[in-house]
């Protein structure tokens, strides 16, 4: 049997697609895309029942988690993981906190952390684990959903084609080395040419659409409610015409 890093880098010598965006909502419904992950035994379900994208072995591995309805115990969480929920109803308890989620809730799972889980009906979770993260407080967080939002630092000035957006952020969980963050941006509409994307971003839209168009020329409009993300090493334009707002997952090096 094999664990999650390692189904990765089974993958490590075969030739990869260019890097692009990705509708994690499709990915999550086509259980014909991705790879599944062998558990070892004893692992329970909600470390064992994924699929992930296929791509090299690294700092970032990204897929979905398909519950059934019932119950489980992770007793350590191997590292740092956001997870969206994509369908259904997931409790997570640890001591005496319970958090509930449904879909478009999201929240960070440290490494270390010890909880319990409780599905409700079938349950998937689009999930980002950061493969090199530290133990930590262990404690689960949930990702705010309407944080108060400080104004943060505009898209490259080189690149804009349009005049410059306001934008503001909020960070609710940055890891130990401050290369892997989530929380809540927003940003008023501006266009940009094609950046390189030097790091690896998970996007779950909160408000708005935006257009992204490839190097290879591959269109593709996000909306309200989508989850996609956009592979380390793309290039990709941004159009938004109305006010944006996302939860953001990261990794920055």
């Amino acid at each position: 049997m094999t664990t999650l890093l390692q189904e990765c880098e089974a993958f490590e010598v075969l030739s990869f697609p260019r890097p692009t965006f990705v509708d994690m909502r499709s990915f999550a419904r086509d259980r014909h895309q991705g790879i599944p992950v062998e558990a070892h035994s004893g692992d329970d379900r909600f470390l064992s029942c994924r699929r992930v994208l296929a791509w090299p072995a690294g700092a970032v591995t990204a897929g979905v988690i398909e519950l059934k309805s019932g119950q489980g115990m992770v007793s350590f969480q191997p590292a740092d993981e956001c997870v969206i929920v994509h369908d259904g109803q997931l409790t997570l308890i640890q001591a005496d906190t319970e958090l509930t989620f449904g879909p478009g809730q999201a929240a960070l799972i440290p490494r270390g952390a010890s909880f319990s889980w409780t599905a409700l009906g079938s349950v998937s979770l689009i999930f980002t684990r950061y493969n090199r993260s530290q133990t930590g407080s262990g404690r689960i967080l949930r990702l705010q959903e309407a944080p108060e939002l400080k104004p943060s630092g505009p898209p490259p000035l080189d690149l804009l084609t349009t005049p410059l957006p306001s934008c503001r952020n909020h960070t609710d969980y940055t890891s130990a080395d401050g290369l892997f963050k989530c929380g809540t941006w927003d940003s008023t509409p501006y266009e940009r040419r094609p950046l390189f994307y030097k790091h690896f971003e998970l996007m779950h839209l909160l408000q708005g659409c935006v257009d992204f168009v490839d190097e290879t020329g591959r269109r593709r409009t996000f909306s309200k409610g989508d989850i996609f993300l956009i592979e380390r090493g793309a290039r990709c334009t941004w159009e938004s015409r109305e006010h944006v707002a996302k939860v953001y997952v990261i990794y920055q090096p």
